[in-house]
């Protein structure tokens, strides 16, 4: 089916609004005619992911939009960066690949786009209506936008998610579609214990095992007694997104495109039930750790994706004013880092050893140490899944209560109560 664009979308990509937005128009209007869309559609906001340094090609990019007049035409909140410019944390980049960073994130604020610098632009007030079409980047942002939210995204990669946010419009193909939505997978987990489905560590667990078995697909999590809390979600997500290619779950009776499980099937038999199991939890479980034979910590990182304030209230009743033997990274947005100034809660952690990361992360900018066999644990799913290969660590995974009492000692420990 050929794409036929309307006459104002024409009108753009004619130039009717500048160079930028006929650029952005024309790059949107081609992914459409790659990916068979028969139209674009107009979006209500967008989540830019392409802002993070990869190299000065994409730092040339933005400001050539710049150049070209370009603003976005819809609302459109940043991702991570490669710099944290509140001046929290520091990293090692180089001089010249810092000052291309930097550019770069200046070329995007003058873009237009918010800089909320958060892989979790939905705990910061970014939350796109039920059934809204948005175009999101980022992994797990995509997928909460999708599942938890209900909103309709697809996985808007670099920088395509910048030319539908000035575009205005995305291709219409995929989750846009409320056919493809439609969960064609059970993944149950009624044979599970009650007590660790409620634990804060099932759900990366679960995430990991849920992405690797699902792949691409759309799935429905059956089993689920009631709803766990944003938080967990947004780490089932994470890790699902992370071991495999997850953009959209639905879990029955708790996110809103599935009250039940029939209407999360859309009332269609499944094509597959995957009944989980305690080995395969087990399982699992050792595959988000690659340095378990040690007895050594060099650090403790949590929040991929950002800590949520609520996960910040928890870390500081867990820490409970001692002091940490290793250094503990808490990556968060701007969002949570406000909040924690308000009452001095941001001094009080670091006082204790927590080195508070904003506006990027661990794992995508050279924030830790420079360490031969350095090992790093973390209660995340997605820092487990891509720790190893950006940032050379080992890892181990623990709750985050395993966490935080492993950098009190500054070695593993396990078992411990949450």
């Amino acid at each position: 089916m050929a794409l036929e664009l309307s006459a104002e979308q024409q009108a753009i990509a004619g130039g009717a609004l500048g160079t930028s937005a006929a650029m952005a128009m024309r790059i949107v209007a081609a992914t459409a005619r790659l990916m068979g869309a028969p139209s674009l559609i107009p979006i209500a906001s967008a989540h830019i992911d392409g802002a993070l340094y990869h190299g000065d090609s994409g730092t040339l990019f933005a400001e050539k939009l710049v150049e070209g007049g370009g603003k976005v035409a819809v609302r459109a909140a940043l991702n991570v960066g490669s710099l944290d410019l509140t001046g929290c944390s520091k990293n090692r980049l180089p001089a010249h690949e810092r000052a291309m960073a930097r550019r770069m994130m200046d070329a995007y604020r003058k873009l237009g786009c918010e800089p909320s610098w958060t892989c979790a632009p939905y705990q910061a007030g970014h939350r796109p209506a039920l059934g809204s079409d948005v175009a999101w980047g980022e992994s797990n942002a995509v997928v909460f936008c999708n599942s938890v939210l209900g909103a309709r995204t697809n996985r808007y990669g670099d920088f395509l998610d910048i030319a539908c946010a000035i575009s205005g419009f995305a291709p219409f193909y995929g989750f846009h579609l409320p056919q493809n939505r439609r969960a064609t997978v059970i993944f149950d987990v009624t044979g599970l214990e009650p007590a660790f489905l409620q634990s804060e560590a099932a759900w990366p667990i679960l995430g990991s095992l849920y992405g690797r078995e699902i792949g691409d697909a759309v799935g429905v999590v059956a089993g689920i007694a009631a709803h766990p809390g944003e938080d967990a979600l947004k780490a089932f997500g994470a890790a699902s997104a992370s071991a495999g290619a997850v953009g959209l779950f639905h879990v029955a009776g708790v996110t809103p495109e599935a009250p039940d499980l029939a209407a999360a099937l859309h009332h269609q038999p499944p094509q597959a039930v995957i009944r989980v199991t305690a080995a395969m939890i087990a399982d699992s479980h050792r595959r988000l750790s690659t340095a378990m034979d040690t007895g050594r910590i060099d650090a403790v990182a949590i929040g991929s994706p950002h800590l949520s304030t609520e996960e910040f209230a928890r870390l500081e009743a867990l820490i409970a004013g001692r002091g940490l033997k290793v250094p503990l990274y808490a990556c968060t947005g701007r969002h949570a880092l406000a909040a924690l100034e308000q009452d001095g809660r941001r001094q009080t952690l670091e006082a204790s050893g927590v080195i508070i990361v904003a506006d990027t992360c661990v794992v995508v900018t050279p924030i830790l140490p420079d360490i031969a066999g350095a090992v790093l644990m973390t209660n995340s799913g997605k820092f487990a899944h891509y720790a190893p290969g950006n940032t050379g660590y080992g890892v181990i995974y623990g709750s985050m209560a395993e966490c935080v009492e492993s950098a009190v000692l500054g070695r593993p420990v396990f078992g411990v109560a949450a």
